[in-house]
């Protein structure tokens, strides 16, 4: 580029989007004298899904803003907790996120998740289309105009990014009440109606039972049941509602 020289500077928790000589705080950036705002601050390699305020000389600005020479243009970090508004709050994860998927499904979220990878077009038209919140490790996924809304998973450790989703967005938490294999409501089944698809010891051992009205799947509190306790009762303990329903 040839054209005005601004002045950057990037939230400490932002950083690690930038190039390393970025990194340190001010930096000078080249412009070419027409792009936006919101395009420089992408080309520096930060998805606008993860840039909070803008400033501009110390003023809020916006994204379709033009920078002029000897700006100092400031990208704040999002403000937790992140409000999305015009759809529930709902997700969609990528192929990488799983777990993650899981976890949340296991907290009555909202998560959409696709086991086979349906690509980057897909993802992000889904997104649009059912106005979801697409979570992604992958930055350029992020970069896509069509999505609804996005954020970025910071870790790539399945506590980690349970705590993060959930202190960025603060859904509501509603355990035991989704199937963590669809995302479908679960619903109380006894066991009567179910006897027939469980293995005598289940049915001898256990007595209450929930089924997913989507895909008919059929929960009871089984030997991985103190593992998922645990994950519930931590996420409830820090981020609110109730763990009774389990």
């Amino acid at each position: 580029m040839n054209g005005p020289e601004i002045h950057f500077e990037v939230a400490p928790g932002l950083r690690l989007f930038v190039a390393h000589n970025r990194r340190q705080g001010r930096t000078a950036v080249t412009t070419d004298g027409s792009s936006t705002l919101g395009h420089v601050v992408e080309s520096l390699g930060i998805p606008l899904t993860e840039a909070g305020q803008l400033l501009v000389d110390g003023h809020p600005a916006p994204v379709s803003h033009v920078p002029a020479a000897g700006e100092l243009v400031e990208v704040r970090a999002v403000r937790r907790p992140q409000q999305v508004p015009g759809a529930p709050l709902r997700f969609l994860l990528d192929v990488h996120l799983g777990t993650l998927a899981r976890r949340l499904r296991l907290l009555g979220v909202d998560a959409a998740y696709e086991s086979e990878d349906i690509g980057d077009p897909a993802l992000a038209t889904r997104s649009a289309k059912e106005r979801r919140v697409l979570l992604s490790r992958d930055r350029g996924l992020l970069h896509r105009r069509e999505i609804w809304a996005g954020a970025y998973v910071y870790s790539d450790q399945p506590e980690a990014q349970l705590r993060d989703v959930l202190e960025r967005f603060a859904p509501a938490l509603a355990p035991w009440t989704r199937c963590t294999a669809c995302n479908g409501p679960l619903t109380a089944a006894d066991k009567d109606s179910v006897g027939a698809r469980l293995e005598h010891g289940t049915q001898r051992s256990y007595d209450v039972f929930a089924r997913c009205t989507e895909c008919d799947r059929v929960y009871w509190r089984g030997a991985h049941h103190a593992r998922l306790e645990a994950i519930v009762t931590e996420a409830v303990r820090e981020f609110g509602g109730t763990a009774d329903a389990g």
